[in-house]
């Protein structure tokens, strides 16, 4: 992991307008080191999981502010699958009832960050779960 940078998706799906939560959290990602690709509004899920297979991110996280966390999650984990990206750390934010945590992490979801988390916890999760997934990568 040692130079390695991590590289995270930040995106917005569906016909979600409110990117300001987004652009904060991908500011905050950025001055924690992180190197953050910002999708801009309205991606379907097809067109996020083909950037983060160009992008060759490390997380792909959601920014879903309309209520439509469940389904969206459901489509992207399934085509996450479909592509063999898998590996990727999932990551979903904005208006999540706790009642929903559950059913996202079921559904695959590593982190849940409802508004008013603090930056910091999500970036020490962030640093945390993709630290721990390359130290254990099989060795060549």
């Amino acid at each position: 992991m040692e130079g390695k940078t991590i590289k995270v998706l930040i995106a917005k799906p569906g016909l979600d307008g409110h990117d300001r939560g987004a652009k904060v959290v991908a500011y905050a990602l950025k001055e924690a080191g992180m190197e953050v690709i910002y999708t801009g509004l309205h991606k379907t899920v097809d067109q996020i999981v083909r950037i983060a297979l160009q992008e060759d991110v490390d997380v792909i996280g959601l920014s879903i502010m309309s209520g439509a966390h469940i389904p969206i999650t459901e489509r992207l984990v399934k085509k996450v699958r479909e592509e063999g990206i898998d590996d990727k750390m999932i990551a979903v934010g904005g208006v999540i009832p706790g009642r929903d945590i559950p059913k996202l992490k079921e559904l695959g979801v590593q982190g849940v960050f409802p508004g008013g988390t603090p930056f910091s916890e999500i970036v020490s999760f962030i640093n945390e779960h993709v630290k721990k997934s390359y130290t254990n990568l099989p060795s060549k």
